[in-house]
């Protein structure tokens, strides 16, 4: 269960707790750091580029659209806090929990087993 990374507010909408590594090599859920959602993302930290990309990432692992996906707080902070509207409570944790399933690799979502091989004889 990861229910410990998000609330529910009185709306019903969830607040989700990430945090986030901007200008990673590529964009993923990678587990947790502490009671958030860890992410790198390839976007770097300048004009909400790294925002977007956040907001994107969730819309896309949650299957919702991006409009429902709002960054409440952290807007510059590596901690940000976004309000997930329209999942309920036990669907969230269900897909979060899938994204941080130990199958895709150390950490949740970063599969170690996806790096590019060296397949050229020569280069050996």
């Amino acid at each position: 269960m990861v229910d410990d990374l998000f609330e529910i507010d009185a709306d019903g909408n969830a607040l989700l707790r990430v945090h986030v590594q901007p200008g990673a090599g590529r964009t993923a859920v990678v587990g947790r750091h502490g009671d958030a959602l860890k992410v790198r993302m390839a976007a770097p930290p300048e004009r909400g580029r790294a925002n977007d990309a956040v907001r994107t990432l969730l819309a896309e692992v949650l299957s919702i659209k991006e409009a429902q996906v709002e960054l409440v707080s952290g807007e510059s902070s590596r901690t940000k806090h976004l309000k997930v509207s329209g999942v309920e409570a036990a669907d969230l944790d269900r897909l979060l929990g899938l994204a941080l399933e130990p199958a895709n690799g150390p950490g949740g979502g970063s599969p170690s087993s996806s790096r590019p091989t060296d397949r050229n004889p020569r280069r050996r």
